[in-house]
């Protein structure tokens, strides 16, 4: 299911086979699994076979019909692979066939059903997936939480937000998680609120959707926030920080990585050695941003630990030349008597970036003596 694709004739109908012949069921369930993961067409000859009857080229519609019928199977995959299916194939008139599968008595197939829900965004499904918000299963009530902010309608997002006071912490970290899948930038409010949480695992799940929202918003609109979230997580913890340094770390959103580049200059009083790492490490970013902020943070936390990483990095000539500028730049910030000697001496080096930099620090220097 995961090396082959729909073209791979010989990997469906052996998939196919094994769906209804094996005498396993979790050999059964997997073959049928894979099918979901090669993809509609994969899943449609399963139907196939098992019904008999050949699904006639059409519309999207007649196609969605095939799937809708197969979430009443006694299978339970063969359901769970319908309801993927319904949700990749973008047809809403699956919408009322998916909302009854939220009620089925696997739990699996209620989160395929939810996750369908989602890729469909249809509004018709917020009241249903509300009641998901009280399944007895976790995962449920989590996906049931990403499709109401993927719909993102008023009625689905408030019932998110109340989700944020529920006296279960792992329903108001759901509610976090959830809310960065929002379209409005109506729920960095609350959010900011949730940074103040009792539970770490909350904070946490509140500041990676505040980023996830931020990165979606309207330049306007972003500068106008971060001032009201730099204030709630000025007195954090590790816990609200440590999702900033994974996202400048690995996130692959340019957006993010500039946002979580801009936070931690002004929410970091006392730096890890791995805060320090991640923001030296952005001043090679591909993007000139998220480099221009990490040196900008990069000076807003200073320090002696700073100090030492920036001396060591621009000593090494196989770093880019504009990320060593600007770490001469920011060493002309907040080092001492180190700095100085060293940026005197890059006053000669090869990069003509360096060299400029390094004047103009030497300058700097000059002036506070």
């Amino acid at each position: 299911g995961e090396g082959a694709d729909e073209g791979d004739t010989e990997s469906v109908e052996t998939l196919v086979s094994v769906s209804v012949t094996d005498d396993e069921d979790e050999v059964r369930a997997a073959a049928i699994e894979g099918l979901d993961q090669i993809g509609p067409d994969a899943v449609e000859q399963l139907l196939v076979k098992i019904t008999g009857s050949k699904i006639q080229e059409g519309a999207d519609w007649a196609t969605a019909k095939k799937f809708a019928n197969a979430l009443s199977s006694e299978v339970p995959e063969l359901r769970m692979a319908a309801a993927s299916a319904l949700g990749k194939l973008g047809e809403t008139s699956a919408v009322p066939a998916l909302v009854d599968a939220l009620t089925d008595e696997n739990p699996n197939v209620r989160i395929r059903a939810c996750a369908a829900l989602a890729q469909l965004d249809h509004p018709k499904a917020v009241p249903a997936l509300i009641e998901r918000l009280s399944d007895p299963d976790g995962e449920v009530r989590m996906e049931a939480a990403v499709a109401l902010a993927s719909i993102g309608t008023d009625q689905a997002l408030a019932a998110l937000l109340d989700m944020l006071d529920d006296n279960n912490t792992a329903i108001r970290r759901i509610a976090a998680s959830s809310l960065g899948e929002a379209g409005s930038v109506s729920a960095v409010q609350p959010l900011a609120d949730a940074l103040a949480d009792p539970s770490s695992a909350v904070r946490s799940a509140a500041v990676f959707s505040i980023i996830e929202l931020l990165s979606n918003a309207p330049t306007r609109q972003s500068h106008q926030i971060r001032d009201t979230v730099v204030s709630e997580l000025q007195n954090s913890d590790s816990a609200t920080v440590q999702p900033l340094i994974e996202i400048l770390d690995e996130s692959t959103q340019t957006r993010q990585q500039r946002n979580a580049a801009w936070f931690l200059g002004r929410v970091v009083d006392e730096p890890t050695d791995k805060t320090i790492e991640v923001l030296v490490d952005a001043l090679e970013s591909d993007d000139n941003s998220t480099a221009q902020f990490a040196a900008t943070s990069l000076s807003e936390i200073g320090g002696e630990a700073v100090e030492d990483e920036l001396l060591e990095f621009v000593s090494n000539e196989n770093n880019d030349e504009e990320a060593r500028a600007k770490a001469v730049y920011v060493l002309g910030q907040v080092g001492g008597q180190r700095s100085a000697d060293k940026i005197q001496q890059l006053t000669e080096d090869d990069s003509k970036q360096v060299r400029k930099r390094a004047f103009a620090a030497v300058s700097k220097f000059r002036g506070r003596q």
